[in-house]
């Protein structure tokens, strides 16, 4: 990461200084050594680039990520036309045009040729001729009279230049934003692919995290030792055990795969898991298990609230002392609501509740950005999480 912005620094302070150096090559091209000084110290050539350098980063870093691509185009549009009407009030290459010592040269050549010219006209008037010979001779058929009238003041050409259109500051602006644009698109291209990435590998690690927390040897032995009991005893929960253990070895090695899952597999996948763990509780532990709303046709990112229920029961029971243990899941329409609650046994438990909580934060960042809520708290010796996820 460090080499990537590091890289990325090192092609944005080249850019600009090639930038910077095309005004001096070519303003000063069959010039004095000298007059590359004169442009370089000039307060137009530092206005000229500062300009355009103010321009693109604006545009890079405010316009186009919080307008253009946060879908804003009316106001994106009538931002860039705002800042196109300041460069063409502004004029930064015309005056960095107008106050190079080459134009300048030129345009006093312009203007004594046009005084002389205006002198001669006026000499030929005053004694009543009506044509002028000109440096280059006059047309055969050229009639004085013809003419224009001669102006009462000279007009200066730096004047008459200032009032023309600066196409080429106009046209640099557009590169500009077009480039700031185009980068922006593909940083934001190259950061979705990275979060995409990110998001994988982290699901992976979930998978891993639960694999360990919940389908690890002891759980195993602890449920297996259970139905092994119910099978002595002839329960007739024996089948129906084993089943429910096939179901969550399934579904966190299938089905868990998917980016999404529907909301009723989950669900299943946590009864399961609860059933499976009723197994080992004793009297003193009560288990509250609600789900409330239609939850068909709504999906949800796989262990997602498995982390949560997981963590309730390895916190929150007790062999000694009666605990409760409260989870309840509700679809609505636009955003789906989970709940859990238990007693806290360890007092430890934010320190140990370890890498699935924190795996599922993570994840939740990357699935529902901007589209979740999570508050986990503590309160009068109850650990509560209540968890929204919006469509």
């Amino acid at each position: 990461m460090f080499r990537f912005k590091l890289s990325t620094t090192i092609i944005h302070i080249t850019g600009w200084l090639l930038f910077l150096l095309l005004p001096v090559l070519f303003l000063s091209s069959g010039q004095k050594t000298g007059s590359a000084w004169v442009l370089l110290s000039s307060p137009f050539y530092w206005m000229f680039g500062v300009t355009y350098l103010v321009l693109f980063y604006f545009n890079l870093l405010y316009t186009i990520p919080y307008l253009f691509l946060k879908a804003k185009y009316v106001v994106f549009g009538i931002t860039v036309l705002i800042l196109l009407s300041g460069v063409y009030f502004l004029q930064p290459f015309d005056k960095l045009l107008v106050h190079n010592p080459r134009f300048q040269q030129q345009m006093a050549i312009a203007a004594a040729t046009q005084d002389s010219i205006n002198q001669a006209n006026s000499a030929v008037k005053a004694k009543g001729f009506d044509t002028v010979s000109l440096p280059f001779g006059p047309l055969p058929h050229q009639d004085m009279r013809m003419q224009e009238p001669i102006p009462k003041r000279t007009r200066n050409p730096l004047w008459e230049h200032s009032k023309s259109i600066d196409i080429v500051s106009l046209v640099l602006f557009l590169i500009i934003t077009t480039l700031a644009l185009a980068i922006r698109t593909v940083e934001q291209w190259h950061t979705t692919e990275q979060k995409v990435i990110k998001t994988e590998s982290e699901k992976v690690t979930a998978e891993l995290s639960f694999l360990k927390a919940q389908i690890n040897p002891h759980f195993l032995f602890n449920t297996l030792n259970n139905i092994y009991t119910l099978s002595v005893m002839n329960s007739k929960h024996t089948s129906e055990s084993i089943m429910k253990l096939s179901n969550i070895m399934r579904y966190v090695t299938d089905d868990v795969t998917l980016d999404l899952v529907p909301l009723n597999d989950d669900i299943k996948c946590i009864n399961d898991y609860i059933d499976l763990q009723k197994l080992r509780l004793g009297p003193k532990t009560i288990v509250n298990f609600n789900v409330h709303g239609d939850t068909t046709n709504r999906q949800i990112a796989p262990l997602i609230l498995m982390s949560f229920v997981e963590n309730t029961f390895k916190y929150g029971i007790s062999k000694k002392e009666q605990s409760k243990i409260v989870i309840d899941i509700k679809a609505e329409p636009n955003y789906i609501l989970f709940y859990c609650e238990n007693r806290i046994f360890n007092r430890q438990i934010t320190e140990r509740s370890g890498i699935g909580i924190a795996n599922t934060k993570q994840r939740l960042q990357h699935l529902y950005p901007d589209k979740h809520h999570l508050n986990i708290r503590e309160d009068e010796g109850l650990f509560m999480v209540d968890l929204v996820l919006n469509n």
